[in-house]
């Protein structure tokens, strides 16, 4: 494993598959639980329903696959090889029972990972990257520019990969799939589209599509799956239109999303699965002291100004604001430094505008979170991470999009927040910007780990439908 010190901050309309009737579709509304975070249905030793161990072989090769028949043994975790841990070796390990949440992850072959990054595994039985001594090479780096926004399958991949040798974080990893909370899939979904969703010529179909259809074919024949329809498996597809082919035949898992834009609402909703941030572009403003007074630019909005979908809004506003006093709106891409420039202008602003683009979210916000800069949200439909947790009211402003293109309305909300009103939100961001930082090893309550807590507190419900649709598998299999 790196040591601690070694922390690395880098920077298909769906089409139905049609698979085996093992895979559901998540039409079933899923209900909210009170219980809190640290309560594991695992622990409760939840029987195997027998048709859960007679799966056809996977067309797609992989490692090591979990133990789904026989007695219940003593829970055990994997190392960064996909072996059993001794928990004798070297020094102290992490209980997985302190975890938060326990995690079984399937070996899917590096083409599904970090195959993308140019990782080859050393060997044909390896299909991990070796992070368990301090002279094996580092991570392979995931791509810059606005690839990286949606690098969330890579930090959560990494986190699990390093959780039995590290301090105790919010998931570990387990060896038996009986003893795990949540059945993840490592599948860089986001990069797999924004490299390969076009053909390349011979080719009539895309890499990304040939991918998916694979991944379909793969979990439908998987024991883990077929115990409990999906509904435990967890799927990153932090890129609206990631996953694009398959996310209708695995709706029934968990998705973790960027926003619900570009999801039918049976397919994807708030109840089932969970919204991550996407990973800033902006330096976060590290010992920040520019208070109300060392921030000359009230208004800050830097990016694309021209947006289909529901980001007309822009435009709009744009032609309301480019003139007031101390108001900076532009048009700024990556292409010109925009992330450069992007970040000096929201460290030196009081606020900035988050408003929807194509998509209900964007990078920006986070961008103006690690800025300490004072957002004001101006998009209807947003879903913001953590937020049954985390009070974002405490250190952002809310605006009506029909509020915002008032005229007068705007300005006039803004330049009403006093000194002191300003400053108390300030102090407030300045206090949760590590909730929204992806590093490695993770970090107590950073995005990573925040993510895993979100899953974590969706095991509940997972486990309340799981039980509900069993009541009568009992007495069926008895006539």
């Amino acid at each position: 494993m790196a040591p601690c010190g070694r922390t690395l901050l880098l920077p298909l309309a769906a089409a139905t598959v049609l698979v085996a009737s093992t895979v559901l579709v998540a039409s079933t509304i899923f209900l909210f639980a009170a219980a809190g975070a640290r309560w594991r249905p695992a622990d409760t030793g939840l029987p195997v329903p027998p048709h859960a161990v007679s799966a056809a072989a996977a067309p797609v090769t992989a490692g090591a696959s979990s133990n789904t028949t026989g007695a219940r043994k003593e829970l055990s975790f994997l190392d960064e090889n996909g072996g059993p841990d001794d928990p004798g070796a070297g020094a102290a390990r992490c209980d997985p029972r302190a975890a938060a949440v326990r995690v079984f992850m399937y070996d899917l072959p590096p083409e599904f990972h970090f195959g993308f990054l140019g990782w080859s595994p050393p060997s044909p039985d390896s299909v991990w990257l070796d992070l368990t001594n301090d002279a094996a090479a580092p991570p392979p780096r995931y791509p810059g520019g606005l690839n990286q926004q949606h690098s969330v399958a890579y930090w959560l991949t990494l986190d699990l990969l390093s959780s039995s040798s590290a301090p105790c974080g919010a998931a570990v990893r387990v060896a038996d799939s009986r003893d795990a909370d949540l059945v993840f899939v490592p599948f860089f979904a986001s990069l797999s589209y924004n490299r390969h969703s076009r053909p390349v010529l011979p080719e009539k179909v895309s890499r990304d599509k040939v991918l998916q259809e694979k991944l379909v074919r793969y979990l439908s024949a998987r024991p883990e799956w077929r115990r409990y329809g999906g509904a435990d498996h967890v799927i990153v597809a932090h890129h609206p239109n990631s996953l694009l082919h398959a996310r209708a035949a695995l709706s029934s898992a968990v998705f973790v999303l960027s926003d619900f834009g570009r999801y039918h609402p049976r397919v994807a909703s708030l109840e089932k699965d969970v919204i991550a941030p996407y990973k800033h572009m902006a330096k976060t403003f590290v010992n920040d002291s520019a208070g109300f007074e060392h921030r000359p630019t009230l208004l800050y909005f830097r990016g694309a100004i021209y947006r289909k979908e529901g980001g007309s809004i822009r435009q709009e506003l744009y032609y309301m604001l480019k003139d007031e006093k101390d108001v900076y709106f532009s048009f700024g891409s990556v292409q010109d430094h925009g992330a450069s420039k992007a970040s000096q202008g929201m460290h030196s602003s009081k606020f900035c505008l988050n408003i929807a683009g194509d998509t209900p979210s964007s990078n920006r916000l986070f961008d103006a979170i690690v800025s300490h800069c004072v957002p004001v949200i101006i998009s209807d439909d947003i879903e913001l991470p953590y937020e049954d947790v985390l009070d974002y009211s405490k250190f952002s402003i809310f605006v009506r999009s029909s509020d915002a293109v008032k005229k007068g309305y705007l300005m006039s909300l803004i330049s009403g927040v006093s000194k002191q009103q300003w400053t108390r939100m300030w102090n407030r961001i300045k206090e949760v910007d590590k909730h929204f930082e992806y590093q490695y090893p993770s970090q107590k309550d950073d995005a990573v780990q925040m993510i895993w807590h979100a899953l974590a507190r969706r095991v509940p419900a997972i486990q309340l439908k799981v039980h509900r649709s069993s009541r009568f598998s009992r007495s069926d299999r008895g006539k």
